[in-house]
This record gives structure tokens, C-alpha cells and sequence, in this order.
């Protein structure tokens, strides 16, 4: 293939676990894709390294210093990327005209307005995050419709779902009776609850099957994750809040399932590895090499279900709370979740408060008509939540 008939792509967070991932699955494919630009938040030394191997033509950091840091030292190493700066480039490069694979892989709500640009863009959306849908779902699928956008979910479960059903969008409701997202239970799924107070952010991160970063690690832990992926499934596959089921599937295996109306279930299996989504997303409705184990299943010795216990996963039980509650109240739920875990992750909070924060946020923050009605509304839902959480976590505070 020749470099005019080469994919061009644009990673948004391109130094954690998903960008990571998908250069890794890029570089085994160099004759199909093309690296346009490459965006971060914090990681300035990852993503000069990831300039200096793949010489993108545009990079993007968060503020001024760390963009001028990174010009001085491209410019050294001779290295032609321009760098930019800001929320407002994220949206430049994720509709730029050059781009046509957009892999959102940013952490939170602030991944909402580059990925609402390229939905608007007519993009091939690459979506790992999750929070564009749990913040602006209504407003981001209408987005996708009217730009024409190619929306591919890259979180496994969801990924799992979509590789089980036909490409005809329009036969979905008539064949499907409800999907079950899997999850693993996390670090603590056989731990005493009891002792749950005293984990540490090192023992939360420590995933059993995933290597994830640390926000969705310790989200994994409380399960809040599934959460976040209940309501992301809803509008990914415009399902009712009843038609979304969880199980506990401590092997990782099985990454979801889809129980038809005739009670036949089509599931999705693999090795714990997002590069299998990363690979499918890119190459849709083509298979490429993803660099993923293969299954053994002569090996194989167990796969085992359980029911989601939410005495030990408070939190999950939030997603259908909110889904069946006012319009934005997913929105407070993301926003009092993110300063949550940042708060345990900083040793302000135990783990367990993490969840009082949130069930906190739910009851006091006031959700007024018209505070889902935009992008800007639901900004100012989302800063107004952060602000009373943060109240909250002092009152936490030891």
C-alpha cells in the first residue's frame, strides 16, 4: 500500500495504556496506517519519544511550558512535528482534514469535546472513552448520526458486543434480548470487606488480569467502571437500563454476551488484551494481527460466572440508578467519581469514601431543566459537581 492510500490517524492520549497500545498494533501495520498526531497530557518525555519514532506531523500537550519544552527539544533532535497547545487543539486535530482515525483514549469528561469534534467531522471514531458517552451520551450519538461518523467502541465489553452483532445496525432491537457485560471482580473480589477501609492505591491499581492506568484501575476496583459501562452501553446500543446486566467472570475470557430473543447467546472470547479491540476498531470490517496471545483452549481449564455483589460493589448499582433518573445525573455521577478516585489516589480519602462521595453528589447536586440541553450546560453541571465534591473530600479529609 502506498503512502496515499495509507489510513491516517490522530491518537488522543497517546501515552496511556490505550495509545500505548494502539502504537503497538500500528507499528505491525506501518503499510496500512499513518500517524498524523499524537496528543498528551502530562507524559511530555513519552510523547517526544513517541515523536522521535513515529514523526507525526502535529503533537498537542495541555499548556503553554510543556508545549514550548517540546518544541525546544524537537527542534534539537530535528524533528519536523508541530506542537500545539490547549482543549482547543485536541478539537483541531480530532477534525482535521488530513485525519480519518480518530482513537480517543483520554481519561474523563475532558475527552467529551475532541470526540463530539470528530463525530461532527464524519471521523472513524475509535471510542475508549468511556466518559463522552456517560457525560454527553444523547448529545454525542446525535453528533455521530448527523456528521456521519464511523463509531466503533474499543472498551473490550463493548467491542465484544458489537463483534457479536450483525453490521446492520437496523436488525439490532429485533434480535436482541438483553447483553450481559462481564467484569472481573478486580483486586478485591475475595477480600474481606471489612479490611476494604485500609487499601492502599498501590493494592487498588494492582488489576489480576488487566494492565490499565491508574484512574480505571482503582475504578475496576470499586467496580465503577462497570458502572460507567452500563450507561455507555445503553447509548451504544440504544438499550433500556433493564435490557444491561453484569456478571463476574474472574477470568477475563469472556469479554460479554448477547442474549438474543430466542435465548441463544452469542459471545465474544480472548486473551485480557486490548490490543484485540484496538486491532478490530482499526481495521473494521477487515481483521488485521492485533500481536494478542491466542486462546489455548486445550489449557483451558475454567471459565466461571458469579453474581455482581453489591454489598463488596456499592457503586455499581449507580448506573441504572442514574440512567432511570434525570437527564445530566450521569453526568454528576462521572464528575463526583473522577475527584473521588483522585482524591484516594492522592491519600486524601480511604477507599470505601470513594462511593460516600459519589452517593453524596447524586443526593446534594441540584439538576436543573435544561443542564443536559448542551455541551456548555453539561460543563457547567460537570465543574459544579467537581466543586461540591471537592468540598466533600475535605470534610473527608483526616
Amino acid at each position: 500500500m502506498n503512502d496515499a492510500a495509507r489510513q491516517r490517524i490522530c491518537i488522543l492520549g497517546s501515552t496511556g495504556s490505550v495509545g500505548v497500545s494502539t502504537l503497538d498494533v500500528l507499528s505491525r501495520h506501518t503499510e496500512r496506517y499513518e500517524v498524523v498526531a499524537l496528543t498528551a497530557y502530562t507524559r511530555i518525555d513519552e510523547l517526544f519519544a513517541q515523536c522521535v519514532q513515529w514523526r507525526p506531523r502535529f503533537a498537542a500537550v495541555c499548556d503553554a511550558a510543556q508545549a514550548q519544552d517540546l518544541r525546544l527539544r524537537l527542534h534539537d533532535a530535528r524533528i519536523a512535528t508541530e506542537v500545539l497547545v490547549g482543549a482547543a487543539a485536541l478539537c483541531e486535530l480530532a477534525a482535521h482534514a488530513d485525519v480519518q482515525i480518530v482513537m480517543a483514549a483520554i481519561v474523563g469528561a475532558a475527552g467529551l469535546a475532541p470526540c463530539l469534534a470528530a463525530a461532527r467531522a464524519g471521523k472513524r471514531l475509535l471510542l475508549a472513552n468511556k466518559e463522552a458517552l456517560v457525560v454527553g451520551g444523547e448529545l454525542f450519538m446525535r453528533a455521530v448520526r448527523e456528521g456521519g461518523a464511523t463509531l466503533l467502541p474499543i472498551d473490550s465489553e463493548h467491542s465484544a458486543i458489537f463483534q457479536c452483532l450483525p453490521e446492520d445496525r437496523s436488525t439490532w432491537h429485533s434480535r436482541i434480548d438483553h447483553v450481559v457485560l462481564t467484569a472481573s471482580g478486580g483486586p478485591f473480589r475475595t477480600r474481606d470487606t471489612a479490611t476494604l477501609a485500609s487499601v492502599t492505591p498501590d493494592e487498588a491499581c494492582a488489576h489480576p488480569n488487566w494492565v490499565m492506568g491508574r484512574k480505571i484501575s482503582v475504578d475496576s476496583a470499586t467496580m465503577m467502571n462497570k458502572a460507567l459501562e452500563v450507561i455507555e452501553a445503553r447509548w451504544l446500543f440504544d438499550l433500556a437500563p433493564e435490557q444491561i446486566r453484569v456478571v463476574i467472570h474472574p477470568q477475563s475470557i469472556v469479554h460479554s454476551m448477547v442474549v438474543c430473543r430466542d435465548h441463544s447467546v452469542l459471545a465474544q472470547l480472548g486473551t485480557p488484551d486490548m490490543r484485540v479491540p484496538i486491532a478490530f476498531g482499526l481495521s473494521f470490517p477487515e481483521r488485521i494481527a492485533s500481536g494478542a496471545a491466542q486462546l489455548d483452549f486445550e489449557t483451558l481449564s475454567t471459565l466461571s460466572f458469579e453474581p455482581a455483589d453489591l454489598v463488596r460493589y456499592p457503586g455499581l448499582q449507580l448506573a441504572w440508578d442514574t440512567l432511570r433518573g434525570a437527564s445530566g445525573s450521569t453526568t454528576v455521577l462521572n464528575a463526583a467519581n473522577e475527584e473521588a478516585v483522585a482524591a484516594f489516589l492522592a491519600g486524601s480519602i480511604r477507599f470505601d469514601q470513594i462511593h460516600s462521595v459519589n452517593a453524596a453528589m447524586l443526593e446534594s447536586v441540584r439538576i436543573e431543566a435544561g443542564d443536559a440541553a448542551s455541551v456548555d450546560a453539561l460543563m457547567a453541571l460537570d465543574a459544579r459537581t467537581r466543586r461540591r465534591a471537592l468540598e466533600r473530600v475535605k470534610q473527608l479529609a483526616p
